[in-house]
């Protein structure tokens, strides 16, 4: 939890853009130097300026001097109003300061300009530590500033840098905080490019100060959990009948989703058992008859034909449903996942959900149940006997797809915010998948992925992880119970173990980065 926040002044709490590139011009004209176009002084807005004279001038330190005093001679008197501050600032600090967040102004400017300017702008009151550079040039460097600034937040104890965001528009800011190892925003709004603050590696970085906002009111909220949890009969008095909204929100989705997928399925088997009856060549195709020509059962093709038609019909009817939750946990969550995630930790979550479908479905099989339950052999081979795409697209894509839309989508994101308790929505979500399951003995795989998707969509932020899992998962399920056998997989169990052994440990190397279980769920995320 982060209760120290560190701004920069210039481009990021401030537009300073007119101010200093019209005093670096004033400044460069004392040396014969015309420079008409403004936007080509920008550079100056962020580092040190006597720096900035040096480099982008090839002045001698003494000249940039000069150069400096030149600045500073239009700068005191017109320059410094010459600024404007950036829409919802004023409401930003006051909802920071309010929230109880501790906040700093950390700027390479002169410290007696930046509280000039903080006092004209009349938001000096929301800051308790204002440091900037020397008049005599020292201390103009970041990192210096930064140190100054922890200093004077924690005089007498230990400083705690983990507990630090510094904010700021340029690599400087950014590179200066990564040396205390403080976590860094980078805005985009102010003169740094997306692109110079990628490459300085900042943790996060918005575009807006609406977007800054609610990523540093996860601090906030933060700090209200806190209080929350001292106080725990009032917050549940206070979140119940929200609770019990959201999770109305569920229920009827979920109802819809069955009612509909099931009334498909009946309604396209007696449609199929019409029309075939005029198509000889069709209803062979489609139908199993005895030997006095009277229709007993259907093909397998038939079977997944109606399956598929009965899971797409249900994900149609719930698609607003879905969508709407996904798009709202995404607007909500989004700023959470700003740091973008190696390739490293999908390789994982990779490896833990085809573990988990090869460890599970081996052991299955060898145990027995499937062959000692006749349901489960009468359907297995309606779903396995036939076109192998066919079934591919079914149990490989249109399933799972469907699925994750009910049960992640709408009810895991449902149960989250209802219950405001993470783990218990990975076991809900993934009991009710499980559930709701025709085939009994596939129980305890589909609670296991469940879990799996649950996490996954979780930790990366991103609904598509989970679906183009389960879609992976599917096609590896539907391809072992097509053709595994306990006779052809017996010496398999030392490979399910495998399988399940790489499953925990990819899970649990997930888990050392970021420790989801242990998460607490963000108030944002209650309304």
């Amino acid at each position: 939890m982060k209760q120290y926040i560190l701004f920069d002044l210039d481009g990021t709490l401030t537009d300073p853009k007119e101010g200093i590139t019209t005093c670096v011009q004033y400044a460069l004209a004392d040396f014969g130097i015309d420079e008409p176009d403004l936007d080509k002084l920008e550079p100056f807005i962020g580092p040190p300026l006597k720096d900035s004279f040096m480099n982008f001038y090839n002045m001698t330190e003494e000249q940039a001097d000069r150069a400096v005093e030149k600045y500073r001679e239009r700068f005191n008197e017109t320059g410094i109003f010459e600024n404007e501050l950036y829409g919802g600032i004023h409401d930003l600090l006051g909802t920071l300061k309010k929230g109880g967040l501790h906040l700093a102004v950390a700027s390479s400017k002169p410290t007696v300009y930046v509280e000039r300017i903080l006092k004209h702008f009349k938001i000096d009151k929301y800051f308790e530590v204002v440091v900037g550079s020397e008049l005599d040039g020292t201390r103009s460097a970041k990192p210096q500033v930064i140190q100054e600034v922890m200093h004077r937040f924690f005089p007498n104890h230990q400083v705690r840098y983990d507990e630090v965001f510094m904010v700021g528009d340029r690599k400087f800011d950014v590179e200066g905080a990564k040396l205390f190892r403080i976590e860094t925003i980078g805005v985009t709004y102010g003169y740094g490019s997306m692109e110079e603050l990628k490459e300085a590696k900042a943790d996060y970085i918005v575009t807006s100060v609406t977007e800054l906002k609610k990523l540093l009111m996860r601090e906030v909220e933060a700090i209200a959990r806190k209080q929350e949890e001292e106080n725990p009969s009032a917050a549940a008095k206070k979140n119940k009948p929200q609770g019990n909204k959201i999770l109305m929100r569920m229920l009827i989705p979920f109802a819809l989703y069955y009612i509909v997928k099931m009334a498909a399925t009946s309604i396209v088997s007696m449609m199929l058992q019409t029309i075939c009856t005029n198509i000889p060549a069709l209803e062979k195709y489609l139908f199993v008859k005895d030997e006095a020509a009277q229709t007993v059962s259907f093909t397998s093709n038939a079977y997944v034909v109606c399956q598929m038609i009965g899971f797409l019909a249900g994900a149609f009817m719930i698609r607003k449903y879905a969508q709407n939750a996904i798009t709202k946990i995404a607007d909500e969550t989004r700023l959470s996942y700003l740091k973008k995630e190696p390739t490293k930790n999908y390789v994982l979550i990779a490896l833990a959900t085809l573990g988990a479908v090869i460890g599970v479905n081996l052991l299955t099989i060898q145990s027995g149940i499937m062959e000692a339950t006749e349901n489960y052999q009468a359907v297995r081979e309606l779903q396995h006997s036939g076109n192998i795409l066919l079934g591919l697209l079914c149990y490989g894509i249109i399933v799972p797809v469907a699925e994750e839309m009910m049960f992640r989508g709408i009810i895991f994101n449902c149960i989250k915010k209802a219950m405001n308790n993470l783990n218990l929505a990975f076991l809900l979500s993934a009991f009710l998948h499980s559930s709701f399951n025709s085939d009994n003995t596939q129980i305890m795989y589909i609670f296991v992925i469940g879990l799996i998707m649950a996490y996954a969509y979780e930790y990366f932020g991103n609904f598509y992880v989970p679906m183009a899992l389960h879609v992976g998962a599917g096609i590896v399920s539907y391809l072992i119970g097509r053709f595994a056998t306990a006779e052809n997989t017996a010496a398999g169990q030392p490979v399910a173990y495998v399988a399940l052994i790489i499953a925990v440990v990819a899970i649990v190397l997930l888990e050392k980065q970021k420790g989801i279980f242990k998460k607490k769920l963000a108030a944002a995320e209650q309304k």
